[in-house]
């Protein structure tokens, strides 16, 4: 037995040694200004090609919100050399995947094909950044498709408005105010000429990262970078990069948003460190403190013990600029709303005044560590992690040792920022209740 548990152990501890091996790339610029990084790993078969443009909802016009996320997929829509309705074509034909998604801060594309079939995704990504088809018929049928899309993850789901509620409240000055969908509206005004100057100024290679994993010969994949990428234009326009800063709230801001979802959901906002900031990381252990799992302090307070909600959990709503940590609770039926925020509060004023013990930071540790290993576990995960570490942070060997920074965070540091952080007075409260229950 002894014998089995040795290896046993031996076996998680080699596989844990490997997870963490560091993770090698080359990156260097192309002369239009395109960063390029390539991680080579013979794996598998398969290959990721990215790119990444530093464009997200955040760099839109007020009058204009939603023209980020509305390009994420008018740029499907083909170009000079790709027919309408072809691009998923050829990834299909290939045997591949493709996908895209916007945030407040960044667009990204990425293909995941058969190694033999790279040349393809490079092929699409430099059409996409070249040649796009940026024309009337496009971009009608694209404004449906968000329409639809607001409808079915928004309007139709069940507290599908959380974020969207929040963040206006959240903000006063700085653009996270808008959602990332934006204004069907302000979709609607917008005229042809407005949809290609946003394509002209921030669809170029000078605001864009390609990132490339996995399975390829790098001397040869980077003639082929250049033969695609490199005859393409920098972009001319001095690109929009807003430099608000939020003003400093002194009193909260509590509302009720009245909808016909079936139980009452609470929610405190309270605002955070941008990303990468080094008190980010202690606020990011505290959050997984309150709601990691099911033995966390939120959901053994208000869950299992009080039994007030069904479910309660928070998050970092980590972005480039400050942002917001997110806690929230569903009561259960019955229940006061105003029971569950003063035992949420509960719990927060404890780690306030007490901190976490030495056996709670270890758990948190570990949990972090177990998910920066899984999100590198995957072509996928390496490239978008590369892109993202060196357009926000300038550094993509983060991908490597940003785990450190985590390690480093102490139980003095976490109970520090709960004290500076989860400040009452400068949060939003929101009750999201049913209206037929008014």
């Amino acid at each position: 037995m002894r014998f089995i548990l040795t290896l046993c152990l031996t076996a998680v501890l080699g596989a844990a040694f490997a997870q963490r091996a560091p993770i090698e790339f080359e990156e260097y610029d192309l002369d239009n200004g395109l960063h390029v990084i390539l991680h080579e790993d013979h794996t598998a078969p398969v290959a990721m090609v990215s790119v990444m443009y530093h464009v997200g909802s955040k760099n839109e016009n007020p009058t204009r919100t939603g023209m980020a996320h509305f390009f994420e997929h008018l740029l499907f829509e083909g170009s000079e050399n790709i027919g309408r309705g072809e691009f998923f074509k050829y990834i299909q034909n290939a045997g591949g995947q493709n996908n895209a998604n916007t945030s407040n801060d960044r667009t990204f594309y990425y293909e995941v094909l058969p190694s033999n079939q790279l040349e393809l995704g490079l092929w699409l990504e430099s059409e996409r950044m070249l040649h796009a088809r940026v024309e009337a018929i496009g971009i009608e049928t694209q404004r449906e498709v968000v329409k639809e899309e607001r409808r079915q993850r928004v309007d139709n789901q069940p507290y599908g408005n959380l974020i969207e509620e929040t963040m206006k409240r959240a903000y006063q000055e700085h653009p996270y105010k808008w959602p990332v969908i934006g204004s069907m509206d302000h979709l609607n005004a917008a005229t042809d000429q407005e949809f290609t100057d946003f394509y002209e100024t921030f669809y170029v290679p000078n605001n864009a990262v390609l990132s490339i994993a996995g399975d390829f010969d790098r001397k040869d994949l980077k003639n082929k970078i250049e033969a695609y990428f490199g005859e393409i234009p920098r972009g001319t326009v001095d690109i929009p990069r807003p430099s608000i800063d939020e003003p400093f709230k002194t009193q909260e801001v509590r509302d009720t948003i009245w909808g016909d979802d079936q139980l009452p959901l609470v929610l405190m906002a309270y605002p955070i460190p941008a990303e990468g900031t080094p008190d980010y990381y202690a606020v990011d252990l505290l959050n997984t403190a309150l709601s990691g799992g099911q033995s966390s302090r939120l959901n053994r307070a208000v869950v299992d013990d009080q039994e007030l909600a069904v479910f309660c959990g928070a998050f970092s709503f980590g972005l480039e600029d400050p942002g917001q940590t997110i806690a929230y609770a569903v009561a259960n039926i019955g229940t006061d709303p105003s029971e569950v925020e003063q035992s949420m509060m509960a719990e927060i004023n404890k780690v306030k005044a007490l901190g976490i013990t030495d056996a709670e930071l270890e758990k948190l540790k570990n949990q972090v560590e177990s998910s920066f290993v899984q999100s590198n576990g995957t072509m996928r995960g390496i490239a978008e992690s590369l892109a993202n570490y060196h357009m926000y942070y300038g550094d993509a060997n983060l991908i490597n040792n940003e785990i450190d920074r985590y390690m480093s965070v102490t139980a003095e540091d976490i109970q520090a920022a709960a004290v500076k952080y989860y400040d009452h007075d400068r949060r939003v409260i929101l009750y999201f209740l049913n209206e037929n229950a008014q």
